[in-house]
């Protein structure tokens, strides 16, 4: 075995045994491009070495969706097919694994086609029910990605991916004598972070920077988290690799201000660049960006809550995804390199008391809900973060990209 042939088959281990930490005896559905077909494989073989007793592949091209985009009845661009809508259904219904994997090959592959008809191109069915997945508990699941020629070059400007590696090693810590222990270690801090968090008891949270003056308002619910998840019947699980951040819930009804993006967004086969969004009372009244800016209104129309936020997540300089000082071009990372906010659906496990409600009545309780989830990246070593009481008092909790709160 070579050590590229070596380091790919750690790396699915890591996926294997602490991102999905799949079970013996559990199925694992693995999905990806065409493109991260040899990640596909040493994940099947990992998963078979670790007591799965069935890996199935699913496999989809980005040429394919382009040309549904391009050419396709415009009632088709929204739409599931119900057998993809039964694969997730039998998933959960025997409490299966999923390995999702990113990085995209040609993140600017639509970047030429009408900006609303990408900005709608997305399985909406597929979308609620990967919603109530994660918020339900009902799959162990975890995000990786796959180093690869073409992402390289969105970074890079060339096909360095060699360098690519060498990245995603730091990041998610696969270049530690143990990784799985440096992981350990890695959310134990994560989890005090958010046990300060809870403790103080913030009203909101308030980002200032240029062209930044955003306040974010919490519930009394709120409850921020790391992203250690836990299905419904115990198995925990690390859903994004890497992961730097500390999140939750906010009121969906109190969002005021104006914030800019501080990274490039790649949403839908476009690069949103220079994003900058204007709140008022909770909603996204104007969208702006050099860039992209019609994919973001249209996901905006997907439905009426689209515009609202359902998630906060602070990040700051001590994220390893930060520490290589590259703009990844997909939010796996990029939104574990800085703080970042999310429009769209909310995250109902960082919140108490709302497992079982409807979506009208966790909205009631201002926790939003919605076909779409979209992060994008806020943060930065310009940007000061506070935590704000119901007197409007701050508190620092990021000043010069450092973590401020201590127990």
């Amino acid at each position: 075995m070579t050590g590229a042939e070596e380091r790919l088959e750690r790396y699915a281990e890591l996926a294997v045994r602490v991102g999905a930490n799949l079970q013996p005896g559990q199925r694992l559905s693995v999905l990806g491009l065409i493109d991260h077909a040899p990640l596909v494989r040493a994940v099947a073989r990992v998963a078979y070495r670790h007591g799965a007793s069935w890996v199935d592949a699913y496999y989809a091209d980005a040429h394919v969706k382009r040309a549904l985009i391009q050419r396709g009845p415009d009632e088709t661009l929204t739409w599931t097919p119900p057998w993809l809508l039964t694969r997730i259904r039998d998933i959960n219904e025997h409490r299966g694994a999923t390995v999702a994997i990113t990085g995209d090959p040609e993140p600017e592959l639509y970047a030429d086609l009408d900006g609303e008809r990408v900005g709608r191109a997305r399985l909406v069915e597929l979308a609620k029910a990967n919603s109530r997945q994660v918020n339900q508990g009902l799959s162990n699941w975890t995000i990786v990605a796959y180093p690869n020629a073409g992402w390289a070059q969105s970074i890079f400007g060339d096909p360095d991916v060699e360098r690519l590696w060498e990245a995603l090693a730091h990041a998610t810590r696969l270049n530690e004598p143990d990784p799985v222990a440096a992981w350990d270690e890695h959310m134990t801090r994560l989890k005090e972070r958010a046990r300060l968090l809870n403790e103080r008891g913030f009203d909101a949270v308030r980002f200032r920077g240029p062209g930044t003056d955003l306040t974010v308002g919490l519930l009394p619910i709120s409850r921020w988290r790391a992203a250690e998840f836990e299905t419904a019947w115990g198995i925990r699980h690390v859903p994004n690799m890497p992961t730097e951040e500390v999140f939750t819930t906010p009121d969906f009804r109190r969002t005021e201000g104006v914030v800019r993006s501080t990274r490039p967004l790649g949403l839908v086969g476009s690069l949103v660049r220079d994003l900058e969004l204007r709140f008022e009372r909770g909603k996204a009244v104007e969208v702006r960006a050099t860039s992209g800016a019609e994919v973001v209104r249209a996901q905006l129309d997907t439905d009426e809550w689209a515009p609202y936020l359902g998630e906060v997540a602070l990040v700051d300089g001590s994220s390893r995804v930060g520490q290589t000082g590259i703009t990844f071009m997909d939010t796996l990372f990029d939104e574990n390199a800085t703080c970042h906010i999310a429009y769209g659906d909310g995250i109902t496990f960082a919140l108490d008391g709302v497992g079982g409600l409807s979506d009208e009545q966790k909205r009631e309780r201002g926790a939003n809900s919605s076909a779409v989830h979209t992060d994008f990246m806020i943060g930065g070593p310009e940007v000061e973060v506070d935590g704000l009481d119901a007197d409007g008092r701050p508190t620092p909790i990021i000043r010069d990209d450092e973590w401020q709160l201590t127990g």
